[in-house]
């Protein structure tokens, strides 16, 4: 028998074998998971910007809990992300990570808005996310939403695949202490946390600290690849009530990190940074609810040999929602950002000029209209202005009908966009001229035009699905133009269509047993000059994950988690099959103990095609790896 099929049929036997034997046991209230009908109820927020529950939700949201977070075993963000099937996520070495949303992969994927707690944290250098630089308290955080489509409308420019809202959870819900410490061949790490009421019982607060050192990858034949990876961070949270329910949220980070690099005379890349967020937020007696959020950012990145930059970004956000009555509601907002981008420069890596001040605001409305019982219209807009291109209109239109309380039919039309990042305008290569590689000074926005469709139902209480397609026409797409005289500019040369389809779906098979299964099907065609050099992404055309979710007993759980990425096309990765694994148990009341398995099926296979030219020759590979997981709570 083929191994994979093995491998999902013994994960389904040992499930049903299991429950067979122990099913009159009880599981414990703490370790037991969300049913369907509580997990259609969760509140999610990012899909209008109010709280809805997730089976309203008209959009291709996916939710990953506190305790999917827990029994996966993972211990980095990027790490986690594997769990959503809207994904793509790409292990590149053993610190750097490729995550997009519905194609256009790379290390420098551009077309995913990240969050955490509200603050974005793609930097305005690429119009991406630095993996290596973003880190929480995982056992802190209340829920990840993950949306495959674009946010626009809301979330402004570089929403234009997906949204990955990160949000943790509040004070109040952290009193206490809590100690978590991982060994073993993929990393080590101790994370400790005090929470506790504030003393006169208005609000609560937590301050945190952890510390992580990640293990090399390897090479194919064995030996250890230069990339591994140390890191520290510290933080806080409070949150306190005030009159008529107002509330207020005041939370911070500070970190500092290291890694390897490949090219050795360079020494090692080093990152470091702090940020301070404040939210108020006042629901109001009519419904409708104000809330003003700020946030300072600042960020500090060496990479010897390349390129450093330091970068500070002010943040202002003010939000307004209306309850107009049971038939219409609409959310307006406006915000403005401006940031401080200082490059050094290299004799590799020049940007012309080296610093730029760069401003960002926004004005945007978006309402909803009860056109029948179960159906709903909704449309807005967002007018975001940029220093690159002006003012981009980024509109859209759905449409929302619920035959039952337990389906959903929807489907929406939009306009995003993916602004000019400093790469696009101001990146030279090299120092001086005549330049191989210039910024294109006339290089506009990256244009995408979605439509999508979508199934959510509740079969019963045991089994529930999704169901997604989309096509996105896209336009303006990075690629090249000649430079004289023997250089390359770069232009938005290149258009495109990318199409597919997501489907994931959860089933309680019996009180202890539950499975977990996704897929995403991606069709992608584009025309233009400089496909082989700059192409969209690096994207397998299927990938599929089934997971497991076993209680053993009363104190044991058992997870299994199987999942496999087709061949990439440009570099050429080969297909591979994962399958992970963690058994824990509950000591006592306070102690937990886990042992975490990744990668089973084979010594070391690749993900991505690697960054630098030296590692494309002899990539690092993600290697299996055994780590044990204590958590104390107290």
């Amino acid at each position: 028998m083929n191994p994979v099929i093995r491998t999902a049929v013994l994960c389904c036997m040992a499930g049903l074998a299991g429950e067979a034997a122990r099913a009159a046991q009880s599981r414990s209230a703490s370790l037991a998971d969300l049913s369907l009908e509580e997990l259609g109820n969760l509140q999610v927020t990012s899909v209008s910007k109010r709280e809805e529950r997730l089976a309203d939700a008209a959009a291709g949201i996916y939710v990953i809990t506190n305790e999917a977070i827990r029994r996966s075993g993972a211990q980095t963000l990027p790490e986690v992300l594997r769990l959503a099937p809207n994904l793509q996520v790409a292990r590149i070495s053993a610190y750097q990570y490729a995550i997009t949303a519905r194609g256009f992969n790379s290390s420098t994927a551009n077309k995913l808005l990240v969050l955490i707690d509200g603050r974005a944290v793609y930097t305005p250098l690429y119009s991406g996310v630095f993996w290596d630089a973003q880190d929480v308290l995982l056992p802190d955080v209340e829920r990840i939403e993950v949306i495959s489509g674009p946010g626009g409308t809301l979330w402004g420019a570089n929403a234009v695949n997906g949204v990955i809202n990160i949000i943790t959870r509040a004070a109040g819900a952290t009193t206490g202490e809590l100690v978590q410490a991982e060994a073993g061949q993929a990393a080590k790490g101790l994370a400790l946390r005090h929470g506790a009421s504030l003393g006169d019982g208005s609000g609560a607060y937590r301050v945190y600290a952890k510390t992580d050192r990640g293990n090399r990858s390897v090479y194919a034949d064995g030996r250890r690849a230069p990339d591994a990876w140390g890191r520290i961070q510290t933080g806080f949270r409070a949150d306190w009530h005030g009159e008529r329910n107002a509330t207020t949220t005041l939370q911070g980070d500070a970190y500092a990190g290291s890694a390897e690099q490949n090219s050795t005379p360079y020494g090692q890349q080093r990152t470091s940074g702090a940020n301070i967020l404040a939210r108020w937020s006042n629901p109001l007696q009519d419904g409708s609810a104000l809330r003003i959020q700020t946030y300072l950012d600042h960020t500090h990145r060496d990479v010897p040999g390349s390129f450093s930059e330091k970068l500070n970004i002010v943040d202002l956000d003010v939000q307004y929602s209306v309850l107009g009555d049971a038939d219409r509601q609409w959310v307006w907002g406006g915000g403005y950002r401006v940031a401080y981008d200082d490059v050094g420069n290299t004799l590799q890596i020049n940007f012309l000029p080296a610093k730029r001040q760069l401003h960002w605001a926004n004005l945007y409305g978006q309402m909803e209209w009860s056109l029948m019982p179960g159906l709903r219209l909704t449309a807005g807009t967002k007018l975001e202005s940029n220093d690159y291109t002006g003012v981009e209109v980024l509109p859209n239109v759905k449409l929302a009908w619920k035959p039952s309380a337990d389906a959903l039919l929807w489907s929406s039309l939009s306009r995003s966009v993916r602004a000019p990042s400093r790469v696009d305008r101001d990146l030279y290569s090299p120092a001086n001229p005549p330049y191989l590689l210039g910024g294109g000074p006339d290089f506009r926005s990256e244009i995408a035009t979605t439509w999508e469709i979508g199934w959510r139902a509740q079969v019963a209480s045991s089994l529930s699905y999704s169901l997604v397609a989309f096509r996105s026409n896209y336009d303006q797409l990075r690629g090249f133009d000649i430079l004289p005289p023997n250089g390359f500019v770069l232009a938005n040369r290149i258009s495109g269509q990318v199409e597919g389809v997501e489907a994931w779906a959860s089933y309680q098979a019996t009180s202890a047993w539950g499975l977990d299964a996704g897929v995403q099907r991606l069709n992608q065609r584009f025309d233009g000059p400089g496909l082989a050099l700059a192409p969209p992404g690096n994207d397998p055309r299927l990938q599929w994950q089934l997971r497991s979710r076993w209680n053993i007993g009363e104190h044991q759980q058992f997870d299994l988690a199987l999942r496999h990425v087709d061949a990439l096309p440009t570099p050429s990765v080969p297909a591979y099959t994962a399958v992970d694994a963690r058994l824990g148990w509950s000591i006592s009341a306070p102690v937990e103990l886990a042992v975490v398995a990744r990668n089973l099926l084979d010594a070391r296979h690749q993900e991505f095609n690697a960054s630098s030219t030296q590692d494309r020759l002899n990539p690092p590979l993600a290697p299996r790896t055994v780590d044990v997981v204590v958590t104390v709570r107290f």
